[in-house]
């Protein structure tokens, strides 16, 4: 659902507890867009646990592809140019 930032600024933070019974996540818009979104804190860590989960498999296929190295010199020099 979205909701404009005036809505919560004439609601209160109450608004979301309303919206989040039947919602699993509130979008706040704000002069026509979306900007921000507020969600239970069980399903926010879930989707992190979930995000840390698909890091450490890609980590975990990047050291069995062998696209890793140990050389700090070389690593240092590569972030330099990202």
């Amino acid at each position: 659902m979205i909701i404009r930032a005036s809505e919560v600024r004439k609601r209160g933070v109450k608004v979301f507890d309303e919206v989040l019974r039947n919602q699993d996540e509130v979008v706040i818009n704000i002069r026509g867009e979306d900007r921000y979104v507020v969600m239970d804190i069980e399903r926010y860590k879930e989707l992190r646990r979930k995000e840390l989960d698909m890091a450490y498999m890609e980590v975990m296929d990047d050291i069995k592809n062998g696209k890793y190295h140990t050389d700090i010199e070389k690593h240092l020099k590569e972030i330099e140019n990202v």
